[in-house]
């Protein structure tokens, strides 16, 4: 065998190690379609995933080996021999990264339904998390993924070394001759396209079934894909069309409903005054509940599972929201949307970036000018995701967090329980007197590996850790929570918000699976109307809202809409990231926008997106708020106007 290969000369490693991972590549896909035939084989095409599958692979491969290769052409091979421990250690390296991105796939995969993604590099910079949740799902995912990691580097590593080492040389002629062709292979085999733009990772996307997209890719790619756009945030104007400022923030002002007149400073475009229906003097205190992965299907009054009875009945206390969608599917993306207001951006959560670190809008920044004490009370730890670094650069006075519960009833990997949570925030709240404040409240109970106290529930299923039992456990600390504040003279004075930050996995047949974004909501507190609010609603839409509740007159910088001072044939309408695909739905009407590609209209009907032709001033208004977010961060303009001297 190694005879054959030898004939390659200095380019056998490569050679072995691209067809390497093409069997790779094709076994996993394999394995995938298998995994997920049920709703693979209902796609029109399906067959396609392989052939662009292997299109994919080839645009990556290519990419990855056109610097080695020309190396490996330009070194004598006497250089290439002594450096034989350098070049396998490089191939073998790259070899066993293939083989665990793909293993690492089929978890993911039945998390988030998809490929290794930015969530999945996101992730990375928290081992101890991650790896408590990994080890206590995925032990039998985990040996598997060690053998067969371990038999990769076993074999590349005695393959590449020996190719290294006992290369057939070539003359400097013949090195010459092939280097330029080499090269001209691997660069029309990366670009993948004889026209202007060369292919990229939207090119696997052959269906309207996100899944069936996703499996076309493989993970490496993918991964890699997610790195380049942390790295590189581009403007979305470069991805997904074109449009000048002033058409954005025009067509964004007139989705909003605010009055022209309403919009007061040039600087900051979105800025407006808000007025509630009632002025008060000593505006109600502010409470928000945030929900981790508590989607509407595991919430029995919205027609999911019966695993919420203390949600269900305080809904009907309050202003129960029985159409309100997340922006997104992660919970940084749930906290820029209920704190900031800020729609969902084709790079990463506003939290997490440099821009973002002050002078940003939040509510705490607003009321905080106000005289309200504002706070941030969370069970795990305050580094996560840069939430601390985020909310007390822009407005939060303190955070309490995993660190400063002693004693806590229960301690998981994502820190301490619901009840713990709840039961420290009243005490903080009891503690504030009469003073006015603010509190964000996030919960953990609810996030795999779903550990809890025991005793606590009646267990929905077997065994104990599971989703729906936990989302019992989660629904329970809500009940501890309230009845704790119903004794307390706090209770009188705050409005609260229960929300949940996103659905738990977030997956579907159709490019955006908007009834995996439905999520609950519920506004409790003096003066609030008790019954159900029908309409389509977006997590954009709570903090006006709340703020006409509260009796806080403010100039803030939020586009969502004042529920309560909706004209009643005005429509409802939402905004939903997944991925690198966007969402826009006014009512049943839906824009579809990925990049590199047309946008797409569907009318959402039984719980699932039908085409219908394009309109195209609907697809310009989707456009405006696909690139809205990236224009008020990079340039700084989503913020309170700077306060003046006395």
């Amino acid at each position: 065998m190694y005879q054959r290969l030898f004939i390659a000369g200095p380019l056998a490693p490569v050679v072995v190690f691209a067809g390497f991972s093409i069997i790779v590549f094709l076994l996993s896909r394999l394995t995938l379609l298998f995994l997920y035939w049920d709703r693979v084989s209902k796609v029109d095409d399906f067959w396609l995933i392989l052939p662009i599958g292997l299109r994919m692979d080839v645009v990556f491969l290519s990419m990855l080996v056109l610097i080695p290769s020309m190396v490996l052409l330009l070194l004598p091979s006497r250089l290439i021999r002594f450096c034989a421990p350098v070049f396998s250690g490089l191939f073998t390296f790259l070899a066993a990264a293939i083989v665990y991105m793909e293993v690492a796939t089929i978890p993911f995969m039945a998390q988030y339904d998809s490929r290794p993604n930015r969530i999945f590099v996101d992730y990375l910079v928290y081992p101890r998390e991650v790896f408590g949740t990994i080890w206590a799902d995925y032990k039998l995912d985990i040996f598997i993924a060690a053998i067969l990691v371990g038999i990769t580097l076993f074999f590349a590593w005695r393959v590449s070394y020996r190719l290294c080492r006992d290369h057939r040389s070539w003359s400097i002629i013949k090195r010459f001759i092939i280097l330029p062709l080499v090269v001209l292979v691997l660069v029309l085999g990366g670009r993948s396209s004889l026209g202007v733009r060369p292919a990229n990772i939207s090119t696997a996307a052959f269906s309207n079934n996100h899944l069936a997209n996703q499996l076309a890719l493989n993970s490496a790619y993918s991964a890699a894909y997610a790195v380049y756009r942390l790295g590189n945030e581009a403007d979305p104007k470069d991805f997904y069309g074109k449009m000048n400022e002033q058409e954005v923030i025009q067509r964004v002002r007139k989705h909003s409903l605010i009055p022209p007149e309403n919009f007061t400073d040039s600087a900051i475009p979105t800025l407006h005054d808000q007025s509630p229906t009632v002025k008060r003097e000593r505006p109600y205190n502010l409470v928000i509940f945030l929900q981790e992965s508590l989607g509407a299907e595991f919430v029995g009054s919205l027609g999911g599972r019966p695993l919420t009875p203390n949600l269900d009945a305080l809904g009907k206390k309050g202003m129960w929201l029985t159409q309100l969608y997340s922006t997104g599917t992660r919970t940084v993306r749930g906290i820029e949307a209920t704190v900031a207001g800020f729609p969902p951006s084709p790079s990463r959560s506003v939290v997490t970036l440099d821009l973002a670190q002050h002078n940003f809008f939040t509510i705490a920044a607003l009321l905080r000018r106000q005289g309200f004490l504002t706070e941030f009370i969370y069970g795990g730890a305050r580094h996560f995701d840069n939430m601390a670094g985020f909310f007390l650069g822009n407005g939060f006075e303190h955070t309490i967090t995993e660190k400063d519960f002693i004693n806590p009833v229960f301690h998981g990997t994502w820190g301490v329980s619901d009840e713990d949570l709840v039961r420290r925030a009243n005490q903080q709240f009891v503690s504030h007197g009469n003073k006015p404040f603010f509190a964000l409240m996030l919960s953990t109970s609810n996030h795999a590996p779903f550990e809890y106290p025991a005793g606590r529930i009646e267990l929905y299923e077997q065994p104990p850790d599971t989703a729906n039992n936990a989302m019992k456990y989660a629904d329970y600390a809500i009940g501890e929570f309230f009845r704790l504040a119903e004794k307390e003279a706090y209770f009188k004075n705050t409005i609260f918000l229960v929300v949940a930050d996103h659905n738990t996995r977030v997956y579907g047949a159709d490019l955006v699976p908007i009834n995996k974004f439905h999520i609950p909501g519920m506004i409790l507190g003096p003066g609030v109307q008790a019954g159900s609010y029908n309409k389509l609603a977006s997590q954009l839409d709570l903090l006006p809202t709340l703020l006409n509740l509260m009796g806080v007159e403010s100039r803030n910088p939020m586009i969502g809409r004042d529920l309560l001072a909706m004209d009643e044939k005005e429509p409802g309408h939402a905004i939903m990231q997944y991925g690198n695909t966007h969402a826009f739905r006014i009512a049943d009407d839906v824009i579809i926008q990925q990049p590199y590609k047309n946008p797409q209209q569907f009318i959402y009907r039984d719980g699932r997106l039908k085409p219908v032709p394009l309109n195209k001033e609907f697809a310009r208004d989707a456009l405006a708020h696909v690139l809205l977010p990236s224009l008020l961060y990079r340039e700084q303009k989503y913020r309170l106007p700077a306060v003046k001297a006395h």
